[in-house]
């Protein structure tokens, strides 16, 4: 399977990264190690977490996800086999923010819950403008040469914060930002296209986009209202995504599914992963089936007419 390298980093990775956010949600901790053991078996090897998940669910206070990869890792011995990423920064119940202290804190317990002795992709999960960038990003690189991190990334950046980071770990000889990890897919295309886009292009900054599939949306299973009860997500579903352009885009989708004779799911990666820009794109599964639906993007090359069929349905 191909490889691609991190950003300017000599870590490959293939170009499909497994979202830990339904490890101890929607998948169990039985069906999550299930579904890591089959990541693996299929070639693949990048896997995001973040200390935060899965603090959504009644009863749980952050973390879950962590420790259910922590005891992955104990079982199953394939550390080694994983390229994994997790993030700090949002608020737990020791608290949140970019600050030397809060991440200093927030890296040993993740560590602790991940049962592991490093993370190879750290990234900061919001930006956070109350600390000054010089001083999250030297705190970043003391973990760098402490062996605790091999290489950092941010999510939830604006282009202008995310180019002034690059901008100062340049200037202060400090770690930089290697990945970007924004919202991005076939209907929600404009923001990272203009903004976002050009930047990681001329950085050499690799983009793992996370909502790859829209929630589901691109997946072809949510088609009117009556699919609002298919899942948890499907009234959000339905209300922000079937509009003229969402009907659109899933027309699009089902010409190109028809004609490779695969899924609506796996051709919306396939088109993520087409373009320049991106690294890997960030999807989820809840059940091994699920998951060889996404597997297929990476053996499914789309077409120049493909990609222009699918660019003109999901114009902005």
């Amino acid at each position: 399977m191909e490889k691609r390298e991190i950003g300017k980093t000599s870590i490959a990775v293939a170009p499909l990264m497994f979202g830990g956010n339904v490890f101890g949600w929607t998948a169990d901790e039985q069906t999550s190690f299930k579904l890591l053991d089959a990541f693996v078996d299929l070639g693949f090897n990048f896997v995001d977490t973040a200390d935060v998940y899965t603090r959504w669910v009644p009863g749980h206070v952050g973390g879950e996800s962590e420790n259910i990869i922590g005891k992955w890792f104990k079982q199953s011995g394939k550390r080694d086999k994983i390229v994994l990423a997790t993030k700090v920064g949002k608020e737990m119940l020791a608290g949140k923010g970019l600050s030397p202290e809060y991440i200093k804190k927030a890296v040993e317990a993740s560590l602790t819950r991940l049962q592991t002795d490093y993370i190879d992709l750290y990234q900061s999960h919001d930006d956070d403008k109350d600390t000054p960038l010089e001083v999250t990003m030297q705190a970043f690189s003391d973990l760098i040469k402490e062996g605790k991190v091999r290489i950092i990334g941010a999510s939830n950046y604006q282009g202008d914060r995310l180019a002034e980071a690059l901008q100062v770990s340049a200037s202060k000889d400090l770690a930089a930002y290697q990945t970007l990890q924004p919202e991005y897919n076939l209907y929600a295309r404009e923001h990272y296209e203009k903004t976002l886009e050009p930047l990681c292009l001329e950085r050499g900054v690799g983009v793992v986009p996370f909502f790859s599939l829209a929630s589901g949306f691109l997946s072809g299973k949510y088609r009117s209202e009556a699919d609002a009860n298919k899942s948890k997500r499907g009234k959000n579903i339905v209300s922000k995504y079937l509009d003229t352009r969402g009907y659109r885009i899933l027309d699009g989708l089902d010409k190109v599914a028809d004609e490779h004779n695969v899924s609506q799911a796996t051709v919306a990666l396939a088109w993520l992963m087409a373009r320049p820009s991106i690294l890997a794109p960030l999807a989820s599964a809840t059940n091994v089936e699920q998951l060889k639906e996404l597997a297929a993007s990476v053996e499914l090359k789309l077409t120049e007419a493909d990609i222009e069929l699918l660019n003109k349905a999901s114009a902005y």
